[in-house]
């Protein structure tokens, strides 16, 4: 049985001074070697549910873990596993691209030899090139994108969990990001992120989870999906939800 990576069960989060619950009751799965989209139109509640997953957020109820580790009783171990790349990135401007993922890497204990082969790897598939020796401050908001998926993958974490990764993208990177989510799930890990991008998650993604008024309500296997609905797209999925 492959490994559970990611299991939320009845999650519910109010914001201060609010009588509604902006997620509520949300349960996700998330499994090594799977991609796992997560579905939904502006404040239906994905980016809540990644913020309390990475720990960011507290929450009212319900339970999050991440490779068994609770994100509230063994949050360290718990954020270990997880490389979270988030819609907006704060980043040290002050530093340079190489600066930052070896900063990354310092606070993981990743060693030397490890961190080295790592970068080289990645500047296979994002390529920066010499401009990773830049400051961060002269960084285009697609090039602070590659710096930070390269310095959230460098300790190797089993769940790569992005916000929005792809927003901002050139074509090209875009389609670079996408393989190098199927190169990390075929080593025994998970990915899961939100997108407004339906025909990338259609194309990219096992399993496909739509939020809406902060309820998950559709859980869809894509290759199931497909088969079942041979003349429909997930965006014909998507707005028959938000029609009803």
């Amino acid at each position: 049985m492959k490994e559970k990576i990611v299991e939320i069960k009845g999650l519910y989060k109010k914001y201060n001074k609010q009588t509604t619950y902006a997620v509520k009751d949300i349960n996700i799965d998330c499994y090594a070697g799977e991609i796992v989209g997560l579905l939904g139109k502006n404040g239906a509640g994905k980016s809540t549910t990644i913020k309390c997953l990475t720990g960011f957020f507290s929450f009212d109820k319900g339970s999050i873990k991440i490779c068994g580790y609770d994100i509230v009783k063994d949050d360290l171990k718990a954020k270990n596993e997880i490389g979270y790349v988030p819609d907006n990135h704060a980043m040290f401007e002050k530093m340079t691209g190489f600066e930052y993922i070896n900063f990354i890497a310092d606070i993981h204990g990743v060693a030397e030899d490890k961190r080295k082969e790592r970068i080289e790897e990645m500047q296979q598939v994002f390529k920066l090139g010499d401009a990773i020796y830049n400051l961060i401050s002269s960084y285009s908001h697609g090039m602070r994108q590659k710096i930070c998926l390269m310095a959230n993958l460098i300790h190797r974490p089993k769940l790569w969990l992005l916000d929005e990764p792809l927003t901002g993208l050139d074509p090209q990177t875009s389609k670079a990001l996408r393989d190098y989510m199927e190169v990390y799930k075929e080593k025994g890990n998970a990915v899961l992120y939100s997108s407004h991008n339906l025909d990338a998650v259609e194309k990219t993604c096992d399993r496909a989870y739509i939020i809406n008024g902060g309820e998950i309500v559709a859980d869809i296997v894509i290759s199931e999906f497909k088969k079942n609905n041979p003349n429909k797209t997930l965006e014909d999925q998507f707005m028959e939800i938000f029609e009803n």
